[in-house]
């Protein structure tokens, strides 16, 4: 297993790949979204991500049955 790989949740290209799709969509909707937008999201998402993997981990440690050694 790689090491220095991450969860695909904490990938900006992802995050912004998959927002510029939703932007494209936007705008066929009438919404105008700017590329800084776009990029201001991708880092939004990406801390909101990190966030809340650090928060489940905690609460599946806190609610575990079985002590850690």
């Amino acid at each position: 297993m790689n090491d220095d790989a991450k969860a695909w949740y904490l990938s900006r290209t992802v995050w912004g790949a998959l927002i510029a799709i939703l932007a494209s969509l936007a705008n066929a909707a009438g919404v105008e979204v700017t590329a800084g937008d776009e990029g201001e999201l991708a880092d939004l998402v990406v801390a909101a991500a990190g966030t809340l993997g650090g928060i489940v981990a905690l609460y599946g440690r806190i609610s575990a049955r079985r002590r850690v050694r």
